[in-house]
């Protein structure tokens, strides 16, 4: 039997080897890498993972509200602030988790809130499925302060699911005063009107934020960003003068009744506005309550109203029509007319008119105020007695050219640059020098076919008087910190040079005249020299045979620290040309403004 042939082991040669060595080496490697990696992740790069991983899990934040900034009166007086309010928040969820502590939550409630435990257990059981829901809305501190003590104690270990949210409430401490100076908020965030609007993104903060998480060790942890508060503004208004010019439209609507009617304050020696008043002021908390409506329309028209129509209803009485309205401003225009004739020396102060009632002018024939005409009359007379006939007269002298030159240079077609919304555009409602008529010029003269806004004529009439300065008129004068800091003060704007010192000394005398003598007898103070101006202006149609009546007047003469300017739009129950109604209602005004600002009274004459 033949015997199989083994087969010859075969022996690793060099090569071999090699291949096995560099494989083993190559597992080596990866082996010693993947522990250094093990190692790297486990060590280095621990807290970065844990992080990624600990975001992945559930947390809850909650919007800590910043505090919109005060509004104060120049006398630190609070005008506009904002209250903490509450929500009670409850989680349904939580509550219902057992039958303990509902009971404890449920007695919680009703023993420290008041709360109704059927109207509790209804609104519960109808949410159950939630962990966010507001029960209440708009609470005080004190209506929760009893429950807030309790949870924070060991007695409420049982009690879960409730939270109380913040928010702020606009609170405005004198309701309708200076109501459309300040504006209101909508939204809790959005100033409407005023200097809630103009100057929205001072008062405006920054919203906190406080989350709730899960740390390292899956203990629930916290972590804040505290909100930033909004700036508080201090106005230029005086509250007791707000008042007492509010108190004075009041009592004058009651009597007699008007359109509209406005009182502008201001300070002419640097443009400070001490008050603004007007007959359609409104609650600043209820500011869409429809009862406002009734001071413009009737409740017949109120109920025809479309929803459309009742919101620029609201507008209009929200709007600040002494900003924003314009008119003719009538015979308050005349001491402008003048002061460009003697400023440009046409006038030298000792010029005589004759009045016979009217002026031919082309086919116009245009009246004096006074039809049966003033008869021979003096410079100073063409103011103190309001004649349009001598006016006219001096116009004509002037001309196109320097009339309407001196219209801008006393800034009238011009924006004041107030620090309030809507500002009347009244650039296209005056004359150019080419197209001005001759009409156009006789009527312009005395404060007619043109027109201006209250506080354009307020800002230009305090030139007039206290040497030839035009200030930019402003409404707020610093900025404060959420802490009292001042953050910025508002200076006085010297805008330009209207007329000199000469000019502006004779226009006074001319106005104390008019107070004196004239048309503005009714303003006259025991204890100062007051001067002033009167106006009329017939409405267009011109066939109406409607009026607005107007005064501006100022104390003391010598060294005017108060301008008042009152409009009054179509009396209704007196003669639409009684200027003494705006006369007497400016010398209360005058009277009230100079004792609260403690003006040193006048050497009488």
């Amino acid at each position: 039997m033949k015997r199989k042939k083994k087969k010859p082991i075969k022996r690793l040669n060099h090569a071999m080897k090699v291949r096995a060595v560099a494989v083993s080496a190559f597992i080596a490697l990866l082996f010693i890498g993947l522990v250094g990696r093990l190692v790297y992740f486990s060590v280095f790069k621990n807290g970065i993972y844990k992080r990624q991983v600990l975001s992945q899990q559930n947390y809850t934040s909650e919007t800590l509200p910043y505090k919109r900034g005060d509004i104060l009166d120049r006398n630190g007086n609070t005008l506009a602030t904002s209250q903490k309010m509450y929500n009670l928040v409850l989680e349904p969820k939580n509550i219902l988790r057992s039958k303990t502590i509902k009971k404890a939550t449920l007695n919680a409630l009703t023993k420290y809130m008041g709360l109704d435990v059927n109207d509790l257990t209804k609104y519960i059981n109808k949410h159950k499925d939630s962990y966010y829901a507001v029960y209440r809305e708009e609470l005080s501190y004190s209506q929760i302060a009893d429950l807030k003590d309790f949870l924070a104690s060991d007695k409420a270990k049982n009690v879960s699911g409730i939270v109380f949210s913040e928010k702020y409430k606009r609170r405005y401490p004198n309701k309708s005063l200076a109501s459309q100076v300040l504006g209101f908020v909508s939204d809790g965030t959005i100033g409407t009107g005023g200097i809630e609007q103009y100057y929205n993104s001072t008062l405006s903060g920054v919203d906190g934020r406080k989350y709730k998480y899960l740390n390292e060790e899956l203990e629930q942890d916290s972590s804040i960003v505290e909100p930033e508060n909004g700036k508080t503004i201090v106005t230029t208004i005086d509250s007791n003068i707000q008042k007492l010019a509010e108190k004075e439209l009041e009592t004058f609507e009651k009597k007699y009744g008007s359109k509209g009617s406005s009182i502008l304050v201001m300070n002419p020696n640097n443009g400070e506005v001490y008050a603004m008043a007007n007959s359609t002021s409104f609650d600043l908390e209820n500011p869409r309550d429809e009862k406002i409506l009734l001071k413009k329309y009737s409740q017949s028209e109120i109920q025809k109203m479309s929803k459309k129509e009742r919101t620029e209803a609201f507008n209009e009485i929200w709007k600040n029509p002494i900003v924003s309205n314009a008119f003719e401003p009538g015979s308050t225009y005349k001491p402008f007319t003048v002061a460009t004739g003697l400023e440009e020396g046409i006038l030298e102060g000792d010029e005589t008119y004759y009045c016979d009632g009217f002026q031919q002018v082309g086919p116009h024939k245009i009246h004096c105020s006074h039809r049966e005409g003033h008869g021979q009359i003096t410079l100073s007379q063409t103011i103190s007695l309001s004649c349009n006939d001598a006016l006219m007269q001096i116009a004509a002298k002037e001309g196109n050219e320097t009339f309407a030159k001196y219209q801008k240079i006393f800034n009238f077609g011009n924006l004041t640059g107030i620090d309030l919304p809507g500002e009347a555009q009244t650039a296209s409602l005056l004359h150019d020098a080419e197209d001005m008529k001759a009409a156009d010029l006789a009527t312009s003269s005395f404060g007619q076919s043109f027109n201006c806004s209250m506080i354009q004529m307020g800002s230009a009439f305090c030139s007039l008087i206290n040497g030839g300065n035009f200030y930019k008129p402003h409404i707020v004068k610093q900025t404060r910190s959420d802490e009292g800091d001042v953050t910025g003060n508002v200076e006085p704007t010297l805008v330009k040079q209207t007329v000199s010192k000469e000019t502006s000394d004779k226009l006074k005398e001319y106005m104390q005249e008019t107070v004196d003598s004239g048309t503005g007898t009714k303003a006259q103070l025991k204890n100062y020299t007051v001067g002033g101006k009167t106006g009329t202006a017939q409405k267009i149609p011109r066939s109406a045979g409607t009026y607005i009546v107007s005064f501006c007047g100022f104390a003391p003469v010598e060294n005017p620290q108060v301008v008042v300017y009152v409009v009054i739009d179509e009396i209704q129950k007196s003669s639409q040309t009684n200027t003494g109604l705006a006369v007497e209602i400016a010398k209360n005004v005058l009277e009230g403004s100079l004792k609260e600002l403690n003006v040193a009274k006048s050497s009488k004459k």
